[in-house]
């Protein structure tokens, strides 16, 4: 696949600098891959988290889909200090996917790690991933802790609750599928051999928000996958680009492709997602106090719902006032022991219908307003 980038004066010359210096090394193992837009405020504290791990055999290469803020000049000053920096700008913005696509295409490692615009890389992290490389395999997890958007309040040890690290081989394709999926929705946590992702559909998820769920899955790998247990990745919570459409990710869009995987049992999809989520009152209430699911969503689904039952249920939620909803899931959520109950209520508490008695329930279980 070709793409003819434009780049302009000082940006140009500097990336062609530094691919330059970088085509004149050895090989390239690895490429941590960054497609980014409109992150200025960000991209730095991610780069910084980079830089220092970088070496010979790794590149890092950003392809900004056309940012209208300041990130170019950020991006200038990181190639010119770091010749394993490489920066490319589009035109244009082709949207997550499609960027996340021509990223790798792009990049020259055998593998490539598809890093988040606003995360940080663990010290040590590109170590501890190049050392498990050396292995015959396809595809790298790395695990995740999860803190607050200023990093300081640590909200989840470990996003995958696995202590040792695991290795999976192509025929266990559906129980890997089972227990690493609702995880591989963050693609940050993905490192994935190059020629795979090339040689594997992808125009078909250009839409999904999930390119790489679809690379992933669509058919059992020619090699296995290994899991890292330890947590590689910080991430920075509720900060996601697509908070704003996030009803529309989880109720359509995410069953739209857990369900387009046919070679999987429907018992485990249906530990992922079920397949009209819209035709549950839990879910629809949970969009409801953190503020995401209002008239627009409401009318949105009415376009799409499968059923006379979930028009209903979408009315009748639509019809309790935001702030009561927040109340009623942190009252529940209070006495939860499940592990991911401190990340429900950091979305509670930063709802805009979050009520006192939300933060009140947040603060006793430790969580902060931002």
């Amino acid at each position: 696949m070709n793409f003819n980038p434009e780049l302009g004066g000082a940006q140009a010359d500097a990336t062609g600098a530094a691919a330059a210096s970088t085509n004149a090394g050895g090989p390239v193992v690895l490429s941590i891959c960054i497609a980014t837009f409109r992150r200025a405020a960000f991209i730095a504290q991610t780069l910084d988290s980079i830089v220092a791990q970088l070496r010979p055999d790794v590149e890092l290469l950003v392809l900004d889909g056309a940012s209208p803020d300041e990130t170019p000049r950020i991006m200038e000053a990181y190639v010119q200090r770091h010749p394993n920096v490489v920066y490319r700008r589009e035109p244009a913005n082709s949207g997550f996917d499609a960027d996340f696509d021509k990223v790798v295409g792009y990049a020259r490692g055998e593998f490539c790690w598809l890093m988040t615009d606003d995360d940080l890389l663990a010290p040590g992290a590109v170590a501890r991933v190049l050392a498990e490389l050396r292995a015959d395999r396809d595809l790298v997890i790395v695990n995740a802790e999860v803190r607050n958007q200023d990093f300081s309040v640590r909200l989840q040890e470990r996003m995958l609750p696995a202590e040792r690290d695991s290795e999976w081989a192509p025929r266990e394709s559906e129980r890997f599928f089972a227990l690493s999926c609702q995880y591989l929705s963050f693609i940050g946590a993905v490192i994935i051999r190059r020629s795979l992702w090339l040689a594997r559909e992808r125009g078909a998820y250009y839409t999904s928000m999930f390119i790489h769920m679809g690379v992933i899955f669509q058919k059992p790998l020619d090699r296995t996958a290994h899991v890292i247990a330890e947590p590689l990745i910080v991430i920075r919570y509720g900060n996601a680009q697509w908070s704003a459409r996030s009803f529309e990710i989880w109720m359509s869009l995410w069953p739209r492709l857990i369900w387009s995987f046919e070679q999987f049992s429907e018992e485990a999809r249906r530990r992922i997602t079920l397949r009209h989520p819209a035709e549950s009152l839990k879910r629809l209430l949970w969009f409801r106090a953190i503020g995401a699911f209002g008239t627009r969503e409401y009318e949105q689904l009415l376009r799409s719902a499968p059923s006379p039952r979930a028009r209903r249920m979408a009315r009748l939620v639509l019809g309790i006032p935001d702030g009561l909803a927040n109340t009623a899931v942190a009252l529940y959520c209070l006495p939860s022991f499940d592990r991911f109950v401190r990340l429900k209520l950091f979305e509670l508490v930063r709802a805009p219908g979050s009520t006192a008695l939300t933060r009140a329930i947040g603060v006793l279980r430790g969580v902060p307003r931002g």
